[in-house]
Order: structure tokens, then sequence, then C-alpha cells
């Protein structure tokens, strides 16, 4: 019981560490937070549902389509609400993404309708026995394709030319353009593989956890708590911070399945309300001793 606990919160981290991911990625190439992140799942989350009424294929075949779609709206998110405002003060990038994911919401709500739908397993949504232990076969199917992704992206960011020049662009964008590296450029491919990331999450989410227009909101918070557990503009503290978020959500309410005693001692502390308030308050403990986050920098300040 416990290692198919442990197997649904590695599952539901790690589609949180791709959403996460994504939000870092433009957030360190612009210096502005994209508060349309979450309204990426969501679109990424009726992509899919909509692929998968036309081809009636699973998840996994459909995830390549949903991830290009998806690089696509990202481009556009960079020209409508980033860059007509790159000049200004970055409250104006703010208002503009939160207005934006505000009209998705409303263009989803129009098109799909109120009612939250599920979405295409990647492979299918039966289980089987590990050694006994049965673990679900969407639950593996996320973790697996999760894991490559990043490989993927951690391969790209490292190993590739374009990778570098957007680790140069993140780093120092008036260098990164006196060298001769095209910063708009790197930019919008920042935004197209962020909203990638963000999408394929949301076909793995609405498998287990259903769509709805409204979504985007409670996944921008999701990204901006993870950034700041495992610290502002990590990669690896997103990931770690996405993954801290799951164990709360997952493994805490389901303690007393593998301690019956603990119903009789505080039912109260093993709900998702409870795991909610001591997320947060792990949030402002992270917060006011450690605020550089886990794996983040502390910031030098000369006298």
């Amino acid at each position: 019981m416990l290692l198919q606990i442990l197997a649904n919160a590695l599952a539901l981290g790690a589609s949180y560490a791709l959403l996460a991911l994504g939000f870092v990625l433009i957030l360190n190439a612009t210096g502005a937070v994209n508060f349309a992140h979450g309204d990426m799942v969501m679109a990424g989350g009726y992509v899919a549902i909509a692929l998968f009424g036309l081809l009636h294929l699973p998840g996994a075949l459909l995830l390549p389509m949903v991830v290009v779609v998806m690089a696509a709206l990202g481009f556009v998110v960079s020209w409508l609400a980033y860059f007509p405002l790159k000049d200004r003060p970055p409250v104006s990038v703010f208002i503009s993404t939160i207005a934006l994911g505000i009209i998705f919401q409303n263009s989803s709500n129009a098109i799909n309708g109120a009612e939250p739908r599920k979405g295409p397993p990647l492979l299918g949504e039966g289980s089987f026995d590990l050694g006994g232990v049965t673990i679900g076969e969407q639950a593996l199917a996320i973790v697996l394709v999760a894991a490559v992704l990043i490989a993927l992206q951690h391969l790209l960011l490292n190993h590739t030319g374009i990778g570098r020049k957007l680790r140069a662009t993140a780093q120092d964008r008036q260098m990164a353009e006196a060298i001769g590296i095209r910063v708009n450029r790197m930019i919008a491919l920042t935004f197209a593989m962020g909203s990638a990331l963000a999408g394929a999450a949301g076909l793995m989410l609405s498998n287990t956890f259903f769509i709805a227009p409204t979504d985007g909101s409670n996944y921008v918070i999701k990204a901006y708590i993870a950034v700041t557990i495992g610290g502002w503009g990590s990669l690896t503290g997103a990931v770690c911070g996405a993954l801290i978020i799951a164990l709360f959500e997952v493994v805490l309410p389901s303690l007393p399945v593998l301690v019956p005693a603990l119903k009789s001692v505080a039912p109260w502390l093993f709900t998702q309300t409870a795991s909610t308030i001591l997320l947060y308050i792990c949030l402002l403990a992270i917060m006011f001793f450690r605020p550089q986050g886990l794996f983040g920098e502390k910031v030098q300040k000369r006298v």
C-alpha cells in the first residue's frame, strides 16, 4: 500500500514538475511572472481531449501533437503579452498575462462549457501487480513520460548550441545581445518550451483530475509555490518543490490508510484541507528561515 501511495504521489509530482519547469524557464528568460502559465495546463488538457475525439489514439501518441500545438500557443502568448510591454515596468507584463489568462478561461468556457471533462489516458486506465503491489498504468506512464521530457529539456539546455543561447539570454540579456544572440527569438522559444511542458502536464492531469476552464488559476499557484520552495529561478528546485507539493497532497491524507490508529487520534489532520494548510505553513517557514528557497543561491549585496 505504501508503494502504491508513493507511486501516486510521484506521478502527481512529475506532472507538477513539468508545470514548474516551464514556469521557471519563462521567469528566467524574461524576469517576469507569466500568470497565464496555469491556463496553458488547462489548454493542454482540452487540446488532448479534442485530438482524442478526432483520432481516438492513446495519450502517449497524442502527446507530440499536444506539445506542438501548445508550443505554437506559447509563441502567441509571448507576442501578445510580453514583447509589446517588455520595456515597461514588470507590473505591465504581470497584468497582461493575467488578462490573457482570463481571456483563455472565458474562451474555453464558451467553447467547452463549464463542466469538468476527462482527458485520455497515456496508455490505459488499468493496473498491474509488481511484487504484490498494485500500481496504476496511468501513474507509471506519467512518471516515465515526465522523466523523458525532463531529461530532454536538460539535454537541450546543457548540451546544444540553442541551449547555450537560451541560458545566456536568461543569465544576461544585454551581454547575450552584444555577442550576436537574437534575444527576442530566444525568449519566444522559451515561451514555446514552457507552454509545451505545461500542455504536456495538462494532458497527464486531465485524465486523473479532469479539466475545467477555471483550473488555470489553481495550477499557476502550484507552480508559484513549487518555485518558491525550491528556489527562485532554480530548475532543480522547481522539480523538488513540485514533488514536495505532491507529498502533501497525496501522502498526508493517505496516512490513516497506512496507520489506521491515526483515524481516532486526529482525523481532522489527515484531510485535503489540513494538508493544504500544512503546505502553506511549510511554505511560510521556508520563506522565513531560507528565503532563497531550498536550492536557491543567497543574494550577496555590496555595502
